[in-house]
């Protein structure tokens, strides 16, 4: 006499397949959430932005350098047109330093004499010290 086993929980509350549930299906299972895929999208996107506004802001310091490096040699040709028009009574030599002095007429002129070797009787007045360099431009010297 066999009797026939009959299950007392209801059928439409037990899985046939627990393993595939979205959930735990036991006490201690696994906890699975739900992705919340606004909140991932919110997540990556915020990720995305702090990348990429990194990155430009590299960029923008290497064009500001590009900027500033662009500026210095126009700042050397514009020195070096105005030298090269001034009064020259020598040729100036590669890594020698000079000075540009601009006289009473408005012209300028070269000079080896440095302001202070004129001492206070100085008849120019300075405007700058520069460097003859390699590629025959001048670069200016910061004055102390």
């Amino acid at each position: 006499m066999s009797e026939e086993f009959v299950n007392p929980i209801d059928k439409d509350k037990v899985a046939e397949n627990p393993g595939l549930l979205p959930y735990a299906h036991t006490v201690g299972g696994a906890i699975i959430r739900p992705i919340d895929k606004g909140r991932t999208k919110g997540l990556a996107m915020s990720a995305m932005y702090e990348q990429t506004n990194r990155q430009l802001d590299q960029i923008r310091k290497q064009v500001e350098l590009l900027m500033k490096q662009a500026q210095d040699i126009h700042d050397r040709v514009e020195l070096s047109e105005r030298i090269y028009k001034a009064d020259l009574n020598f040729k100036p030599l590669i890594g020698h330093i000079y000075h540009l002095y601009r006289k009473k007429d408005g012209t300028d002129l070269l000079s080896m004499i440095s302001p202070e070797e004129w001492g206070r009787s100085c008849p120019y007045e300075f405007l700058a010290s520069a460097k003859l360099l390699s590629d025959h431009t001048w670069e200016f010297l910061p004055q102390e």
